[in-house]
């Protein structure tokens, strides 16, 4: 089942896709809609979505399809069965859960396009409320709650806590949330309470985000990677419109969380009946015009809208004396560097990239400014306002409070270095106890070690006749040993209570070890100083501290001296009863570096295997290979038997097999549990990710070359398996390190995560000489092809056709065409035939089959063989007879299509054979997991614009047991839409890995004059 996420009147809806499709005559109109013929049972989304009984709606949505039926999600695999989809209207059936509920929805259940923006809208109201970017409001309209309206939010405990504010600590977006009009606003509406007269109507007090500067940049971002089918309930509507009104209702719901008691204890005027409304279930209220219209222009001042320039303040550390300075400037949006003090900007001196009157820009600056920072009002009573002079508790105060509040509405901000990052801190020192020293690497983490704690600024130690000082001095910036560090009441009275707790004595390593990964939040540890086998682990370099284990007496292989430093680390996991993540790059022997653990250990308990089903027989073969040795039991397919468990050294099974047969896997005693491509349960709360994790076993150990691959949570849950509880639970390794790393670059909390996380993670890439230096070479060419006289008359009139359709319809039917446009000129590019599907000749009518024939020819003669990989299995169909027929020699070919004991039997002659051979292979079936070495050169037919999966498919080649070098090379058809995508990727490499990395969606929203350019056929691209 696919669940997706829509947008609709009542909040965001969930419908999903069931496998199981309804027959022609199950099918019917229903109202103006036809029901969706694969779509599943509310009840069942619910079930899915572990939520408990929500309202279920019927959804009319408009898809892309034809008149039998609509085109299937792409993360079906189902191949769309129409050329020239149309949006119609479909009925589905849908759940409508709370604002609250749906919050906690799409994190776990990300497989589909639509969830994973909605996590991604989930978490940016997150931090919006985190940072107390949110002001309340008035909306006029008919009132609801949470009993009667399902997406009114619901008030559910919350882990996010009171929002961040302003100076007093309880306003929002830089304003006090006091009873009363704003301060700023007394001014322009005299006494507000006054004006308020008994309602007229009804109306919601709401929270409303505050969208300004970054956030404004990223919300941009998050409209233009909206999926279309986020937003295609019965009419389109912009993703802009739709991304504000679903990041409102988030925002108002995760306020409501955080705010657990009542505003106002009795709420009796219509001003206290609001306060009362915007905490709790209901969210109606009194509607107040002029109430209304004050809210409106508090929100517009804080929500003022970027120019040109923007105003900067730059906090300057005090020279001998106690006075600090915020220096005043402008500064250019688009150019940081380009900075103007005020005192310039007032004597008129004309400068390069200002406006014409700057001086009027940096007073309406200051102006929107001194709402966010009241303390400013002090250099505005002057004429000429350059700088504002503070004191020590002023300084603080505006690293502390104002600066964040600046930072977030737009404004530029410049800190010290040392901002941030100089804090007072405790540095732990451990000693191996000398009656353990002897044991050498076998210290178990439950034996006993001398420790000693400090109180430290950096790696600096202070003395408590020193922090004695710091208490008296009661300042919360204070110079120590040259270093400025920030020292607030809560830190200090944290440091007190450690030097009066115990400082020294002795803890089991297992203490001490959880205590250095997971920390203090009040009082970080700054520095570790441990020896022995605790110090080679926290130091994160044990891989290279470690006395490296040679090859092991019954592997087959002799180790690389990197793999015999890997081997040793694994092993120095394991005896401390640890797990660990080999996370080195592709090709560099992950398999072997493994086999060589279970042979060296030898242990008498077998270890569980773990992998996708393309890697069994790869595991299977290496096995049987390298380490013959070691009894080899594959748990998988429906001859399976439990009773050979007990029996094996290594158990191989799949991840669908683990899920499945979990409770049997539960019953038996495992020496360790291995999860090969470990990035298969990187999101912790799919069924798979829970059952690994729940196999009881001594130590896991997690094989991936990607630990990360979108987000940090990703590395929480790898993690999480390797070590349970390490890193605490998840919500606080989302806050304590995902957030800040993420949605602020947070260096601190960076570095700290390196250190929580480096002991039990080894990363090598291949490109560093220092780990492997005989790696042949990786030469890459681009080959470029002429089209035939008959391939150039197809593209254009593909595209003559295709740009009209495109150029008249709009959102996701626009969207569908342009993809079916780029499938159809690829096809022509591959071969007519291909294109045309109609069984045709195949010699001399394409240019790129020509070319293909000259390099095989080329490659055979040379007694070489190589792998032609094409993303269409229908293009491999055709090239696989013909090129035998052709070149008379033998041709392979692997798809998705083929049984598992095939594609093994297809690998191994391969690898096998010396006879020179060409190999045809799916991108898709083939694209990683197996081991290709014996090919030398890789030709990629049809380009899949996306260089991670090119480079995924020429390592099947480019890895460790390659003896040549292996020469890659990318057929493109010239003047074509191929040559122009080529470029824009070399040209916007960045964009191209941000945005390609999802296929070839990103060119859907190029408008039709880019999309002419991009298709165009240029003289240079007809042979």
């Amino acid at each position: 089942m696919l669940v997706h996420g829509v947008w609709s009147a009542e909040g965001l809806a969930f419908w999903a896709e069931s496998a199981d499709a309804v027959s022609p005559a199950g099918r019917r109109r229903s109202g103006d809609g036809q029901v969706h013929p694969f779509a599943a049972p509310a009840g069942d989304i619910a079930a899915v979505l572990g939520l408990d009984e929500p309202p279920s709606r019927t959804l009319e949505l408009l898809l892309p399809g034809s008149a039998k039926e609509p085109l299937p999600s792409p993360e079906t695999g189902r191949l769309p069965e129409t050329a020239r989809p149309r949006l119609r209207l479909w009925r589905v059936p849908a759940v409508v859960p709370s604002a609250a509920q749906a919050l906690q929805v799409p994190a776990g259940h990300g497989s589909t396009a639509t969830m994973r923006h909605w996590a991604a809208v989930a978490d940016f109201a997150r931090d919006l409320v985190r940072r107390g970017r949110v002001v309340p409001h008035l909306v006029p309209g008919a009132p609801h709650t949470a009993a009667s309206d399902p997406g009114a939010p619901h008030t559910t405990p919350s882990h996010l806590g009171a929002p961040r504010t302003a100076a007093s600590g309880g306003g929002v977006a830089g304003a006090p949330l006091a009873t009363g009009p704003h301060p700023a606003q007394e001014g322009e509406a005299g006494d507000v309470m006054a004006m308020w007269a008994v309602p007229v109507a009804d109306a919601r007090a709401v929270w409303r985000p505050v969208v300004t500067g970054a956030d404004a940049a990223y919300f941009r971002e998050l409209a233009l990677a909206m999926p279309p089918a986020c937003r295609t309930s019965r009419t389109e509507r912009p993703s802009a419109r739709v991304l504000q009104e679903a990041l409102e209702a988030f925002t108002d719901a995760l306020v409501r969380q955080a705010l657990t008691e009542p505003l106002v204890a009795r709420a009796r005027t219509p001003h206290e009946r609001w306060l009362a409304a915007l905490t709790g279930d209901a969210n109606a209220c009194p509607d107040v015009p002029e109430l209304r219209q004050e809210l409106e222009r508090w929100h517009r001042s804080v929500a003022a809208a970027e120019g040109a320039t923007r105003v900067c303040f730059r906090l300057l550390e005090p020279a001998a004396d106690d006075e600090w300075r915020v220096e005043l400037a402008l500064q250019a949006a688009d150019d940081p560097s380009l900075y103007v003090p005020a005192a310039r900007v007032w004597d008129g001196e004309p400068v390069t990239g200002l406006p014409g009157r700057p001086e009027r820009e940096l007073l309406a600056g200051l102006g929107r400014a001194v709402r966010l920072y009241p303390e400013l009002d002090q250099a505005l009573r002057g004429p000429r306002p350059s700088e504002l002079a503070l004191d020590t508790h002023g300084a603080f105060g505006f690293l502390r409070q104002a600066a964040p509040l600046l930072q977030a509405a737009g404004f530029g901000v410049q800190l010290p270095r040392w901002a941030g990052r100089s804090k007072l801190g405790l540095k732990l020192t451990t000693r191996t106890k000398a009656q353990s020293a002897a044991t050498g690497q076998g210290l178990g983490m439950r034996e006993l070690v001398d420790f000693r704690v400090d109180l430290a600024v950096g790696g600096e130690t202070i003395s408590e006749a020193e922090l004695a000082e710091l208490a008296r001095l009661k300042v919360p910036l204070v110079r120590v040993r040259g270093q400025w560090v920030e020292l607030d009441d809560r830190q200090l009275k944290a440091a007190l209570r450690a030097v009066e707790g115990a400082r020294t004595g002795e803890a089991s390593a297992e203490d001490i070890l959880r205590h250095v990964i997971q920390g203090d939040d009040e009082l970080p540890l700054v520095a570790v100083d441990a020896d022995g086998v605790l110090g080679d682990l926290l130091s994160g370099q044990a891989e290279r501290r470690l006395v490296p284990i040679g090859t092991p007496a019954g592997l087959d292989a002799t180790l690389r001296p990197y793999q015999e430093r890997g081997l040793a680390w694994l092993s120095f996991l394991s005896g401390l009863g640890l797990g660990g993540v080999l996370a080195d790059d592709m090709g560099l022997g992950k398999t072997i570096t493994t086999l060589a653990l279970l042979v060296h250990e030898r242990a008498a308990v077998p270890t569980l295997l773990v992998c996708p089903m393309s890697l069994v027989g790869n595991w299977q073969r290496e096995a049987a290979r390298f380490a013959p040795g070691l009894r080899v039991y594959v748990h998988h397919g429906s001859g399976r038997d439990a009773a050979r468990i007990p029996e094996a050294d290594l158990v191989i099974t799949t991840y669908g097999t683990a899920q499945r047969d979990l409770e049997t896997l539960r019953e038996h005693e495992w020496r360790r549990v291995v999860c090969d491509e470990a990035q298969a349960i990187k999101n912790s709360g799919t069924l798979q990710a829970r059952a690994v994790r729940s196999i009881p076993t001594g130590t896991r150990l997690a094989l991936t070359g990607t630990p990360v691959e979108n987000h940090l949570a990703e590395l929480w849950s790898i993690m999480e398996f390797a070590n349970p509880g390490l890193l605490g639970p998840r919500s606080r390794f989302r806050t304590r390190f995902q957030e800040p790393i993420e949605a602020r670059q947070d260096e601190q909390a960076a570095q700290a995560l390196k250190r929580a996380t480096g002991p039990f993670i080894l990363r090598r890439v291949k490109t560093d000489k220092s780990i492997i230096s005989d790696l042949p070479e990786k030469l890459e060419v681009k080959e470029w092809c002429p089209l035939t006289t008959e391939q150039a008359t197809l593209y254009q009139a593909v595209v003559d056709d295709m740009l009209d359709k495109i150029d008249g319809s709009e959102g996701i039917e626009r969207r569908g065409l342009v993809l079916a446009t780029m499938a159809k000129l690829k096809q022509v590019c591959n071969h007519p035939a291909h294109l045309l599907k109609d069984g045709s000749r195949l010699s001399g009518r394409s240019g790129k089959l020509t070319r293909l024939e000259q390099l095989s020819e080329e490659i055979l003669a040379e007694g070489e063989k190589a792998l032609l990989f094409t993303q269409y299995a229908e293009f491999g169909t055709m090239l696989q007879p013909y090129l035998a027929q052709r070149l008379g020699t033998t041709v392979l070919w692997l798809h998705g299509g083929l049984p598992k004991k095939t594609r093994d039997r297809l690998v191994e002659r391969f690898q096998q054979d010396d006879e020179p051979m060409l190999f045809v292979l799916s991108l898709k079936a083939a694209g990683v997991g197996l081991n290709l070495t014996a090919a030398n050169h890789v030709v990629h037919v049809d380009r899949w614009w996306n260089p991670a999966v090119e480079d995924q498919a020429t390592d099947r080649a480019f890895r460790i047991g390659q003896r040549k070098n292996v020469q890659v090379r990318k057929l493109i058809c010239a003047g074509t839409l191929e040559e122009r995508v080529d470029r824009l990727i070399e040209r916007k490499k960045a964009l191209a890995e941000r945005v390609v990395g999802t296929g070839e969606d990103w060119l859907t929203d190029l408008s039709t004059e880019e999309l002419r350019e991009v298709f165009q056929l240029t003289a240079e691209g007809v042979g």
